[in-house]
């Protein structure tokens, strides 16, 4: 392989990226490894105003997460890559509805793997480089990188737009000391006056102005809550969502671009596509260790699964 790319690429730029498609990526970017002062103030402002909820997680290492050269001393340019996880297939209309993120084997493991066999290539290409990768597991704006490298745009529902394939991707981010010459952001975002995602949120979660109050988003309140009670305000609005929530990209008109992945690690579990709403409240802790022991649903534990069932399951006038 080294052969082939060493006669078929010149730039090192075009090496990097036909090496990111290699191992699994579809997308590529390059930004420089430079302080993400303007996201620094959206993130305080952000984290002022409460709207991370009990994610405190978000408040701790806040100059790692705004400063590449703190993750890695001497870093001089950041990779991002994107990975579609768009399914061929999806659940039955009348189950509990799971993020199609979920359908599959847990992404943190598959990208993970790719994206360190992915740098293992760049290091045999350029010699001895220094890199962290990061795979949504540590203090990294993957957005903003995303959106500094010329990937998309973050559109007013946060995520990161691609103007030809839509939403529908995981970000991972590889930060390194290499020499690249960054490419150049969109020149603006591509969203203008379409307010879908706006309209169609079940619990307004998203505001004017580009700001999403995650402490409002089904997503939140089904996976990243740990308490055993989501507040009776949210009572009748989480519109079936039992794990995560895709109605925000499900509006969007360009996910309409969207093609189903080629990963054979997100092949969706069998019983998210077969599963009824009954046989999802029959299920035994059991049985929910055995099927999905490989799933992002694990992060919920069965408890947290059981919770947003009686939740769902409880007339919205009962209170």
């Amino acid at each position: 392989m080294n052969e082939i790319l060493n006669h078929s690429v010149h730039k090192p730029e075009q090496l990097v990226k036909q090496l990111a498609n290699q191992f699994g990526f579809h997308y590529c970017g390059i930004a420089a490894a430079q302080p993400l002062d303007e996201d620094a103030r959206r993130l305080e402002k952000w984290l002022q105003q409460g709207m991370h909820g009990q994610m405190y997680y978000m408040e701790r290492h806040f100059e790692l997460r705004v400063n590449p050269a703190k993750l890695l001393p001497g870093a001089r340019s950041v990779i991002t890559v994107l990975k579609n996880y768009y399914p061929e297939q999806t659940q039955q209309t009348s189950a509990y509805k799971i993020s199609k993120y979920a359908y599959g084997r847990d992404y943190h493991d598959i990208i993970r793997t790719q994206l360190n066999s992915f740098f293992d290539a760049l290091k045999t290409q350029f010699g001895n480089i220094n890199g962290r990768g990061f795979v949504d597991s540590a203090p990294v704006l993957e957005r903003s990188w995303a959106q500094r490298s010329g990937l998309g745009w973050i559109g007013k529902n946060g995520n990161l737009i691609h103007k030809q394939s839509g939403s529908f991707f995981f970000i991972a981010t590889l930060i390194t000391d290499l020499v690249l010459e960054p490419d150049a952001p969109l020149a603006k975002d591509f969203c203008g006056s379409c307010t879908r995602c706006i309209d169609a949120c079940p619990t307004q979660a998203i505001l004017p102005n580009n700001v999403v109050d995650g402490s409002k988003c089904i997503s939140y309140f089904t996976i990243e809550l740990k308490e055993m009670l989501i507040p009776d305000s949210m009572q009748g609005k989480f519109d079936n969502w039992m794990f995560g929530c895709d109605t925000c990209q499900d509006v969007c008109p360009w996910n309409r671009f969207a093609q189903p992945h080629q990963e054979p690690g997100f092949a969706p579990v069998p019983a998210i596509l077969n599963f009824s709403s009954k046989d999802w409240e029959e299920l035994t802790e059991e049985g929910f260790k055995e099927i999905f022991r490989h799933s992002p649903l694990k992060r919920s534990k069965y408890a947290g699964i059981r919770r947003n069932l009686q939740f769902l399951q409880q007339p919205p006038d009962s209170l």
